[in-house]
């Protein structure tokens, strides 16, 4: 999760990181951050999921661990489990977000994998929670509203 928050100093307004580790071999396989100024879908789960879909890679999901600084948004938890990722880290939750002023869709993750019968992914929620809710506060997200673009509320 500390890389993931250290992720986020590309991009500071949208302070969305996200990295995949291997599970057994502790060792990161792809890592993002928000792109969405670029493209309104390129969250940093987003990022990090086309990163390891483009490497070498051969591991599957179920070896890997997603560790993002906020909960997923329904896209992006979408995407998680078509990759076959089976589980999620987040420090931040989308209710955070909301109450800081983030501009969100009202589906948490939870509800996407409860409704995706088939899939498997187990959350866990609140890892370094006060360090990424920092990343988060009003003053943050009153500064991408002000600009007014796509990029402002944009998640991830």
């Amino acid at each position: 999760m500390r890389r993931a928050i250290a992720l986020t100093r590309q991009c500071p307004d949208l302070p969305f990181g996200c990295v995949i580790v291997h599970r057994d071999r502790g060792e990161i396989v792809a890592e993002g951050w928000n792109k969405s100024s670029v493209n309104p879908l390129w969250h940093g789960e987003i990022d990090a999921l086309n990163r390891l879909a483009e490497s070498s890679s051969r591991d599957a999901g179920s070896r890997l661990i997603l560790y993002t600084t906020a909960e997923p948004c329904p896209m992006c938890q979408t995407a998680i489990l078509w990759s076959g990722i089976e589980t999620v880290v987040f420090g931040t939750s989308i209710r955070f977000l909301q109450e800081q002023g983030w501009r969100q869709i009202d589906i948490l993750a939870e509800e996407v994998i409860r409704r995706s019968p088939g899939w498997a992914c187990t959350l866990i929620g609140g890892v370094l929670e006060d360090e990424c809710n920092a990343l988060f506060t009003r003053r943050n997200a009153a500064a991408c509203a002000s600009r007014g673009s796509r990029s402002g509320y944009t998640r991830r």
